[in-house]
């Protein structure tokens, strides 16, 4: 009678509906049946679908609550000793497991564990269904270790799985289920422990349960799979080619048996395409990759937006296309697999428990972008998703060790990069956190030991505090204990250490640290080498070490054995033989690609001549030294991008050389330079390549220029000193000008600035393939190869450095340890060289002299100290260049330009003369320039203005900076600029907040025309981080310098030290006036120390008034007039050092109307008629109308007349220094400190 009325009920109302009612109505028997159905209905929906459970099929947690409530009173009804408790007890144990895995309740679980032994305790052997009870025991406390990681439960869970199969004989229902369980389980436990007899055990356990799946069985596929994988592990344990082939074979079957429209394709698709990457990684099969890569995109074509396995296809497919990037070097397989990894990302939102993963992966690609183009931001986001990926490792998580690592070493890859000391610290304590994860006993503890050690080492190197490399050495020390005979890093550990302890014997001197560091790095040659490299790395070890060992006791032998082991190297590692392919093709290569074996060769190639020849010097015996300057003209030859140590060895070379009067010492300068501008070229403008290049050139191209005028080749020293004279602002504009105009020529030439980029980045980045650098050198011929690029990142030829005299004769003053000379080029007649009686030294300690003068002007009479100066310059140096100019032919009142080099640039060559009665100066007899190269001459005069119909001009002003003095007279000062400009100009203001570092980057980007009013922050130890002050921080050089201007013309810098360099390089003159004028900037007024506030207010306020003219635009041109007339006017308000603060630099020609000004005032302090001052000044107003770039300097300064006199030296020395015209000024002030604000 129920049965039908309960039917009837579920016809009408659904089948749950009527159990809900039949409760209700139905008597207790009936009621036990109905509620049993209605909980099996709620968790396994067998009365409404055959397929899914109702809770798995929808997910409503409220099914899934209820179920087990019916099942608990199912249960409850269902006393000890019925017939069908078992089953109730596994139902509720199921539904239990099922709350755990959805809401994490470990108390459900651990319930679920007892009432499945509470139910295998009522099947006992020989009941039939206890293999059920079995399995479903095991599989339950198999969860319980996945969840809480007790190996005791894995292999609790084996053993019963064992029992199960035991039980299930062949032709048993059961025996498919349980060999599958069996084989899974043991996976498990070999994944944990690493033993493999569970592997194998797994695989035979696999083929048993596929040889039960018949063709078209349902289980077929899933055997397939599960056999292909439980290979796979196999395989990637011990090798064996063939269980990869196998597992392949096997998924290609499974993926057939699901054709189009499956729903275990996707499934199939993925793990052939696992399969195969995995075949790629260890064979290097490309098609296999190709594939692979096919084979994802079609998996992830099957799993659209909303399919649960997305992210995973996501992620599959992304690692796929990063593998084939490293392969090729396709730089769009990169970008895809990074916007695949940012998609998968987007699926897994915090809470995610793939969210690690996908953090970890997107972060992994971003680093290997950086490396790949350089670009800051990818590393920045990549330490951001490591930081993140951290987070979600708390303390305690067995991932935490690789999340710390990662962290670490993306910091200190940006600490390499940018030279940020607080990154290194970070990763310092990222390191030993590792370490602490690490506690005796684990796997990974040696190399933790290592990590730490050598990132400590790396800030010994930066900070020199000895206590790092004491700790790095200790660390080391117990890596190589726990390293024993036979371990793959031993040798490598071997090698660390011994270099620490060579590292604290050159700092300390302790000879047993010398010692110890020979036998470790002998050690490390005896176990077999991981490869060639590693060899090499360890001969070149023991040959420093003996180096070091005979510099200190001078055994012979120890010299002899480095050299035998230098000559090892180089054996191993001959230089590439390039044959001209059109007599073979043959291209002969070294055993090995890695460009690590070439830095190695490079180190030995110097260190071997340097040996032999210090054995010459002991011995005398001439193949000694023959052979050594023959290893080194090899240099001279290299096929590729030259690097740092090639450089290094060049200029060894070339000390040598002169050392020994050898004939080699003009080729050695020559390729020093030439690697000295490949390698520059590969470097960003950053402080810390910076220093790279001043310590690696010192004086390079002031030697080389002595030596070509000592051996009599004048145009080459010329080349030479052009060269690398100024090497770092050279190279910028030398490199950045040519590449944009590259960019910009043709589609062929953008394609080629790009990867020229690119290509350049990389080398400098990680370790040099052969491969790269071949690649560089021929997308540098392709250049070459078009039109007007021809010299590109070549210097200039003589014959177009002579084209910067056409306006007048330049003298280059050079001051080399081996002589110091002018050279007069004339722009059609041969150089002429000057010998100059003085020294390196003395002129070193001249220019010392004057600049302690100079820091002391304004506080005392200093004339006569001053004077004397100037004579000792007329004297040893001016004198001699101007006989040679008259010999020359080279009218009075010409324009010269002076190149000073190395200390002369600190000195005033201007200002120098006699200063006797009846003598001429130097600015009587000539009118003097100054550039800081040929090219930058030549360049000025090509640039034109575009002259846009409308200008724009910013004036940014902070007087209230972040952690900085206020300064009271800047908002008056800016004022005062707007006063005078808004009438003519598009004129913006930006103060106080607005004067941020982005708002002023802002700005300076879109205006053409800039006043600055703020502090000025130089910095001489590291030049590049030279500032101005801004509301929320410094406005940094390398800023100024990176940034995109549009055409820009003048910027009045009225801040303190802004033409104030970098003390220990005056030829490298990196400062904030410099940064604008390679900026582009025609024209720049800048400070030489510090600024008085209310001074510069006044200056500004003067010079402004007199910058503009009736014709209602500006001109740059007009600038130093307007500065002159500015000082001139304030001449009685303010101290002299103030009147001279200011200096006018000029990126075009030089104006010679303020030459003339200057004139104007020497006529009228020798005269005290004011009818002669009145004719003087007509005549100059009437010369400069007639002033244009080009116009004949002897012209103007006929147009104003000749005459002599004497003048107060001192006054005249002021506006002298007050309109140096250079288009790089080089003197160098400290702070003057005062009272007052100075800026």
């Amino acid at each position: 009678m129920p049965q039908p009325h309960v039917l009837i009920l579920g016809q009408s109302l659904g089948l749950t509906a009527a159990l809900r009612l039949a409760v209700k109505f139905m008597g207790s028997l009936s009621t036990l049946r109905i509620i049993f159905a209605l909980a099996d209905l709620q968790c396994t929906g067998a009365a409404v679908t055959a397929s899914a459970p109702m809770f798995r099929q929808h997910g409503i947690p409220s099914d899934l609550d209820e179920a087990i409530k019916l099942h608990r009173a199912a249960l409850d009804l269902r006393p000890t000793g019925h017939s069908l408790r078992a089953l109730s007890l596994d139902n509720l144990a199921e539904s239990l497991v099922d709350r755990c895995k959805q809401h994490g309740i470990p108390s459900d679980l651990e319930e679920a564990i007892e009432l499945h032994r509470t139910a295998l305790l009522l099947r006992p052997p020989g009941h039939s269904n206890r293999p059920i009870s079995l399995n479903n025991l095991a599989s339950s406390i198999e969860d319980r270790f996945e969840q809480r990681g007790i190996l005791s439960d894995l292999d609790e869970a084996i053993e019963l799985h064992r029992t199960a199969l035991h039980l299930c004989p062949h032709g048993h229902f059961h025996r498919y289920v349980s060999l599958n369980n069996l084989a899974v389980t043991l996976i498990d436990r070999f994944k944990q422990q690493g033993i493999l007899s569970d592997l194998d055990e797994a695989v035979k356990l696999h083929r048993a349960a596929l040889l039960l799946c018949s063709p078209g069985h349902s289980n077929q596929i899933m055997s397939l799979h599960n056999l292909a994988n439980s290979l796979v592990d196999r395989c990637k344990q011990r090798g064996i080619p063939s269980d990869l082939d196998e597992a392949i074979d096997l998924h290609r079957t499974a993926l057939l048996l699901c054709p189009p429209g499956h729903s275990n394709r996707s499934m199939s698709l993925k793990n052939l395409a696992i399969s195969l990457g995995d075949r790629f990684q260890q064979r290097g099969i490309t098609s296999d990759l190709d594939e692979a890569i096919e084979l994802h995109r079609a998996a992830l074509l099957l799993r659209p937006p909303g399919h649960s396995d997305r992210s995973v296809s996501l992620n599959n497919l992304a690692v796929s296309l990063h593998d084939r990037f490293q392969q090729r070097g396709i730089t769009s397989d990169l970008d895809e697999a990074i916007e695949l990894h940012r998609a998968a990302l987007l699926l897994h939102p915090p809470g995610h428990s793939d969210r690690y993963m996908s953090l970890n992966n997107l972060a992994v690609t971003l680093g290997e972008r950086f490396k790949q183009r350089g670009i800051p931001s990818d590393l920045d986001d990549a330490i951001e998703l490591h930081r993140a990926a951290l987070l979600l490792h708390h303390p305690g998580h067995s991932d935490r060790y690789m999340s710390l690592n990662n962290l670490a070493r993306c910091l200190r890859d940006r600490f390499k990069q940018r030279g940020i000391l607080s990154d290194l610290d970070e990763a310092i304590e990222l390191h030993r956190a590792t370490l602490f994860l690490c506690p005796p006993g684990h796997l990974d503890r040696p190399a933790s030991l290592n990590n730490l050690a050598n990132i400590i080492e790396d800030r010994f190197e930066q900070r020199g505090i000895m206590s790092d490399l004491d700790e790095a050495i200790k660390l080391h020390r117990v890596a190589l204990l726990l390293c024993p005979p036979g371990h793959p890093n031993r040798s490598e550990f071997f090698r660390n250490l011994a270099s620490s302890l060579r590292a604290r014997f050159q700092t300390l001197g302790i000879p047993s640290d010398l010692d110890e560091g020979i036998k470790l790095s002998q050690a490390a040659i005896l176990p077999l080498p991981t490869s060639w490299s590693d060899q090499c790395r360890s001969f070149v070890n023991v040959a420093n070490s003996l180096l070091d060992r005979f510099k200190q006791w001078g055994v012979p032998s120890d010299l002899d054995g480095a050299i035998t082991l230098h000559r090892t190297v180089l054996f191993l590692y001959p230089p590439v033989i390039l044959i001209d392919p059109g007599l073979s093709g043959v291209l002969h290569m070294p055993f090995t690609s890695d460009f690590t074996c070439h830095i190695l060769r490079s180190t030995s190639l110097d260190c071997l001549a340097t040996s032999l020849l210090d054995r010459f010097k002991q011995r005398d015996v001439p193949s000694d030294m023959d052979e050594a300057f023959g290893l080194y003209l090899q240099l001279s030859h290299l096929p590729h991008a030259a690097s740092r140590n090639d450089l290094k060895a060049a200029k060894s070379w070339a000390t040598f050389a002169e050392e020994m009067n050898d004939e080699t010492a003009l080729v050695a300068y020559q390729t020093a330079l030439k690697s000295l501008d490949q390698h520059v070229a590969l470097l960003s403008s950053s402080s810390r390549h910076f220093h790279v290049v001043r310590e690696v050139t010192s004086s390079l191209a002031l030697d080389a220029f002595s030596c070509g005028l000592r051996r009599g080749t004048l145009t080459t020293a010329v080349e030479l000193v052009e060269q690398g004279h100024a090497v770092f602002w050279t190279q910028l504009a030398r490199f950045r000008s040519p590449l944009d105009d590259l960019a910009l020529s043709y589609d062929t030439g953008a394609a080629l600035a790009e990867e020229f980029k690119q290509l350049s980045f990389r080398l400098h980045q990680s370790p040099q393939t052969r491969q790269l650098t071949m690649q560089w050198d021929d997308v540098v011929s392709c250049i070459r190869m078009l039109p007007d690029f021809s010299r590109f990142l070549l210097p200039p030829l003589f014959s177009d450095l002579q084209k910067a005299a056409e306006d007048g004769p330049v003298i280059i003053v050079n001051a080399s340890q081996y002589s110091c000379d002018a050279l007069i080029v004339h722009s059609a007649e041969d150089p002429v060289r000057v010998p100059l009686d003085i020294t390196q030294g003395e002129v070193s300690e001249l220019s010392s002299e004057f600049q302690s003068l100079a820091e002391q002007f304004g506080s005392a009479d200093h004339q006569h100290k001053l004077v004397g100066i100037l004579r000792k310059l007329w004297n040893c140096i001016v004198h001699p260049v101007v006989q040679a100019l008259m010999e020359s032919k080279v009218q009075p009142r010409s324009r010269i330009w002076w190149c000073p080099t190395a200390e002369f640039t600190l000195l005033p060559l201007h200002a120098a003369g006699p200063y006797e009665k009846n003598k001429d100066n130097l600015s009587h007899i000539f009118i003097s320039s100054y550039t800081p190269t040929l090219a930058a001459l030549i360049r000025a005069r090509q640039w034109v203005s575009l002259d846009p119909s409308t200008q724009h001009f910013v004036a940014i002003g902070q007087a209230n900076p972040d952690g900085g003095k206020g300064l009271r007279c800047v908002a008056p000062e800016l004022a005062v600029v707007a006063e005078c400009l808004t009438p003519i100009v598009s004129f913006t203001s930006l103060e106080d907040s607005y004067a941020t570092v982005q708002g002023a980057l802002d700005a300076l980007n879109h205006n053409q025309w800039i006043h600055l009013a703020c502090h000025g922050m130089p910095n001489r130890q590291q030049p590049f981080e030279s500032s101005f002050a801004m509301r929320d921080g410094p406005l940094m050089i390398k800023d100024i310098v990176q940034s995109n201007w549009q055409n820009p013309e003048f910027a009045f810098l009225s801040a303190c030290h802004t033409t104030v360099g970098d003390e220990k390089s005056p030829d490298e003159s990196i400062h904030l006036a410099a940064a604008m004028q390679f900026s582009g900037f025609r024209s720049v007024i800048g400070s030489m120390w510090s600024v008085d506030d209310e001074v510069a207010r006044q200056v500004v306020s003067a010079f402004y008034r007199n910058f503009i003219d009736d014709s209602g635009r500006l001109d740059c041109t007009r600038a130093a007039v307007a500065l002159h007339k500015a000082v001139k006017s304030l001449r009685k308000k303010i101290p002299l050092e103030q009147q001279i603060v200011f200096v006018h630099i000029v990126n075009s020609n030089i104006d010679l109307a303020v030459k003339l000004l200057l004139r104007e005032l020497e006529l009228n302090k020798t005269s005290g008629d004011d009818s002669l001052r009145t004719t003087s000044s007509r005549s100059f107003r009437e010369s400069s109308l007639k002033v244009k770039h080009g116009t004949s300097a002897v012209d103007l300064v006929h147009a104003i007349g000749d005459v002599r006199g004497d003048v107060d030296e001192t006054d005249k020395f002021d506006y002298v220094a007050t309109h140096r015209f250079t288009v790089l000024s080089h003197l160098e002030r400290d702070d003057i400190i005062r009272k007052s604000a100075m800026r």
